[in-house]
This record gives structure tokens, sequence and C-alpha cells, in this order.
């Protein structure tokens, strides 16, 4: 079986930084992984970019030299996705071709350009495959993968993984190795597999018109008030007092109770309804 890793060369615009070009600190770290898990596995990785460029070319062969088998080069018919990239779904549906037959595909979780990160998630439905994103840590685990998860609040999630997915990883989640210089110098006559495609061709269905949902308005009664000030204030309560709370310690059961209550009379519960007497 092949691992596939996608990664996004960029360039920057005319008299931009130069430290943008290339590929993503996040796009070596995916590579460095693939490679540690293909010699566990003893899978071959494949690289795969989409850009009609041949300066990638040289990245490209960079994977090579590292130990990547494959290098793909999807260049897309009459555009050039360095500039004014295309949707990120399309991108994705194109990137799904080069690594449909792959048993695991793993992507950096930015770019250099500093893109939208989106397009993991538009390869993993395509593919129809589970995807883990923000991973700080990769490593195989016999048929499975262990991943740590990056979660809000420093917390940290850890994930198996089994099966066909799409991976999202850190920048900092691996450090590439570097090549010898006999592996630079063979990867010099390594063949690109450049692959014409149009991205049109792989639009995905979307509705003729999508708009963001509205809730309806709610209509309100006027306030009251002689003057545009007087209904200024009952609009922006500023004449009212602040409310203040109480502080209520109660037994847990009776706690409840003061709870229902209050929300019924605030009106977020009905009001109890009289029961009728049972009869004898």
């Amino acid at each position: 079986m092949t691992i596939a890793v996608c990664v996004k060369w960029s360039t920057p615009p005319s008299g931009g930084d130069e430290r943008f070009a290339g590929i993503s600190f996040a796009d070596r770290a995916a590579l460095e992984i693939a490679l540690s898990i293909g010699e566990a596995r003893h899978e071959t990785v494949r690289v795969v970019t989409v850009t009609s460029s041949s300066s990638a070319d040289r990245s490209l062969r960079d994977a090579v030299a590292c130990g990547a088998a494959e290098a793909v080069r999807v260049s897309p018919d009459g555009s050039d996705t360095t500039g004014a990239s295309p949707d990120s779904s399309l991108i994705a549906a194109t990137l799904a071709d080069a690594v449909v037959d792959c048993s695991l595909v793993l992507c950096g979780d930015y770019s250099a350009d500093r893109g939208s990160g989106s397009v993991p998630a538009f390869l993993a439905a395509r593919l129809g495959v589970d995807q883990a994103l923000g991973l700080v840590s990769v490593s195989p685990q016999g048929s499975t993968i262990e991943a740590v998860r990056r979660l809000d609040g420093a917390r940290r999630e850890v994930l198996r993984v089994a099966g066909r997915a799409v991976l999202s990883v850190e920048g900092s989640a691996a450090r590439l190795r570097r090549a010898s210089l006999r592996s630079v110098l063979a990867s010099e006559n390594h063949p690109i597999d450049v692959r014409e495609r149009t991205i049109a061709e792989h639009a995905w269905a979307q509705p003729e018109s999508v708009v963001p949902f509205r809730p309806r308005a709610r209509v309100l009664p006027a306030p009251p008030g002689l003057s545009a000030l007087d209904r200024v204030r009952v609009l922006t309560d500023a004449g009212a007092s602040p409310a203040r709370g109480e502080t209520i310690e109660l037994a847990p059961d009776r706690a409840a109770a003061r709870i229902v209550e209050a929300l019924r009379d605030w009106g977020y519960l009905p009001p109890v309804e009289q029961e009728s007497p049972s009869r004898s």
C-alpha cells in the first residue's frame, strides 16, 4: 500500500516575503510522519501537490531525497493555484483523484501562504473517510495510529485511528529529516508524474443560491414616552436600578425545587396545572 502526503506549494506575490515560498513547516511535518509510518509498515510514500508551476518540482524532489518514492504534480488546465487559488473543495476533489488508492493521507494544517486550512476536511469528505485534525503527535501502533490532538484550554485528546483516514498535523508535530548528499543527487533525475486536470470538472454540486438563515423580526410595542430621550431611556433601560441577586443555601432537593419555581416565575416553564382531587 501507499501513504499519501498532500502539500501546498506557494510563492509570495511580486515583492513579497520570500519566507512564505515553498511548502509550510506543517507540510514538512506531515511528510516526516508519513515517512516514519511508511518505514514501520513497509509502505511507500507518495507526495502530491496541485499547481501548474514547474517550480514546485524542486520541493517534490526534496521530498524524494528524504525518502518519498513517488512525486505527483497535478497541473490544472489554464490556471495557476499559486495566485488566486480555486475553491478549497475543488482543490480537494483534484487531490482525491491522486490519493484515492492510498491507505492513509497526511496534510499540514496550514500552508505557507496562510490559507484557510480547510482542504483536509474537504478531502476527507470527498474520499468518504474519517478526519483527525489539530494533531501534535502521530505514531504507528501496529495496525492503528495513535494521535494526540490539541484542544482548547491547553487540553489534549488521544485518538486511535484505524483504517483509512485523513490526518492534519501541526508544524510542531515532527521535524523533517535531513536528506543525505547521495539522496539529493539521485533525486535530481527522479521523474515527476505530471497529471493534467481541469479543476472545473470536479465542481461539487451546489444549490443555485445559498443565503444565511435569518429569523423573523419580532414585533415589539412602541416604547412609552413623550420625548425621544424618554423613549431612548426606556429602550436602553438606562434609568432602571441595577438588579440584585440573592444567595440561598438549601439542601439539594429543596434547591432543585427552588430553581424550578424560579423558572416558572420567569416564564421559562409552564405553570403547574391544578390537579383534580382523586376519587376514593
